[in-house]
């Protein structure tokens, strides 16, 4: 089976990060896509975060409808912080009877030759880049990408945080279920 891994904090999961999810199961030949929360981005700080399992949850709640797409807490289990490669890694010799891809936006593309053991990853494994605006796609480092121009949504997680903290409405931003835990579990209300 083709599966697109989706990395990412989910700091919390958002409206877009489902759009394009959707839009790559529809428009590619994925046939399901992980989203694979990471406990430590080794580019972000711990404390900014949410508990990785409550982060966890929330993903499982904002996909649990759709059978295309999975919450994986693959790297809870493995050193931190998470790099990719090591995850990789461990994915390929777990399900060997799979075929992985990397999913980012085309800001993460920009920084992938910075990230731990790129020339495996870039050797190793397609990737599928969506077009943010402001981030031209370079392929200098000579991966294998598919470029896709998924629907856009300017919708951050810092966004959502912010909105929250200051009592604003995300509505919308996030999925009714989803929004729903952050009130009942308070949150990013600090």
């Amino acid at each position: 089976m083709k599966i697109g891994l989706y990395f990412g904090s989910f700091n919390p999961v958002h409206t877009a990060h489902l759009i394009i999810a959707s839009h790559l199961l529809n428009e590619t030949d994925l046939q399901k896509v992980w989203f694979v929360v990471s406990p430590q981005n080794p580019f972000k700080t711990e404390s900014a975060l949410l508990s990785e399992y409550h982060r966890l949850h929330l993903v499982r709640v904002a996909t649990e409808d759709d059978q295309r797409i999975k919450a994986s807490e693959i790297e809870f289990g493995l050193p931190k912080p998470s790099y990719t490669s090591s995850t990789l890694i461990y994915l390929s010799e777990k399900h060997p009877e799979h075929e992985f891809s990397i999913i980012m936006g085309s800001d993460s593309f920009q920084n992938l030759s910075k990230w731990k053991n790129a020339d495996f990853i870039i050797k190793n494994y397609s990737i599928y880049v969506y077009r943010r605006p402001g981030f031209e796609i370079d392929n200098s480092i000579g991966a294998n990408i598919i470029v896709l121009d998924a629907p856009l949504l300017q919708l951050s997680a810092t966004q959502i945080r912010n909105n929250i903290k200051e009592g604003k409405s995300v509505r919308y931003m996030v999925p009714d279920k989803v929004l729903e835990e952050i009130e009942k579990g308070g949150y990013y209300k600090k």
